[in-house]
């Protein structure tokens, strides 16, 4: 595109996005819907894409757009923030700490690994973002993310452009819901194991691979019965007994404690590791070094 992006024209189309309608934006931004409408058009022209899918009065983001929403909306929430700050008398100093979380991450383990940040700044103010790692990989690179903490090292193609510290490493266990837990140890672990559904969190993570293989070895094939790429929510499915699920051992009485679930098996010969990836080590944040100093077994 060789035109100039139209600021004018993206805040219009943030707003739009956020209230759904161009008639619930128009009452946002005190403008004519044609107005709106003309102007949402141009910038569509000006990007050669939709941005929008039509569903009667309602809109809905294509990926496109989607993806320049994320943009859009965290560029003009950072205007934001620099008008308030800009308005302010008192200069406040901000620590700001950006970090990208892969899904698959148990949300227990990252508050774990950045609690000691706040001991060395208490006045830090967190940005945590979960999402996919390939494409915080793309933030991080692009100084959006200070740092990124991920099981996922597979997907990283140009991995000597970044630092990476293994920061956590812990056996895995095996989990389920009470009444399948029972009829499972009846049978006779891990052999009852044998035909069972299995809530897979990432196949490509290393410790999935172990896991398997580690069944195999017994002559034990588990059916996958979902993939789930959410620590948070493949628990809740395991939970409500729609299959065995494993987390790492160290986080398993707090799993057990807040999913209602019994630990069946731990398996210390498959780990699970978890990195901080960041970039040149000689820009790296304190907290980062605060982080990556500590190592969890």
């Amino acid at each position: 595109m060789d035109k100039k992006i139209n600021y004018k024209h993206l805040h219009y189309f943030r707003t739009i996005a956020r209230e759904g309608s161009i008639t619930a934006a128009s009452d946002v931004l005190k403008l004519a819907p044609q107005t709106l409408s003309g102007q949402l058009t141009q910038l569509e022209s000006d990007f050669g894409r939709l941005l929008f899918r039509r569903e009667g009065r309602k809109l809905h983001l294509t990926s496109f757009g989607q993806q320049v929403f994320d943009y859009t909306d965290a560029m003009f929430s950072i205007a934001d923030e620099l008008a308030h700050f800009i308005s302010t008398d008192e200069l406040i100093e901000r620590n700001i700490f950006r970090v990208g979380v892969s899904s698959s991450i148990h949300k227990l383990i990252v508050y774990n690994l950045i609690q000691p940040a706040y001991q060395h700044t208490p006045s830090l103010h967190l940005i945590c973002k979960t999402g996919e790692t390939e494409r915080q990989l793309n933030e991080l690179r692009t100084h959006r993310l200070d740092l990124l903490i991920t099981d996922r090292l597979k997907v990283i193609e140009d991995i000597t452009s970044f630092q990476i510290k293994e920061v956590l490493s812990s056996g895995i266990s095996l989990f389920a819901a009470p009444k399948i837990a029972r009829k499972l140890r009846e049978k006779g672990l891990p052999d009852s194991l044998q035909g069972s559904l299995l809530l897979a969190n990432a196949r490509n993570a290393v410790y999935f691979e172990r896991l398997i293989a580690w069944l195999a070895k017994r002559n034990i094939h588990m059916r996958i019965a979902a993939e789930i790429d959410d620590s948070a929510l493949i628990k809740i499915f395991g939970s409500h007994g729609m299959g065995v699920f494993a987390a790492p051992t160290m986080i398993a009485d707090e799993v057990c404690r807040q999913y209602q679930v019994e630990t069946l098996l731990e398996i210390d010969s498959v780990q699970d590791k978890i990195y901080a990836v960041y970039n040149d080590i000689s820009s790296a944040s304190p907290w980062i070094t605060q982080i990556c100093q500590q190592t969890y077994q």
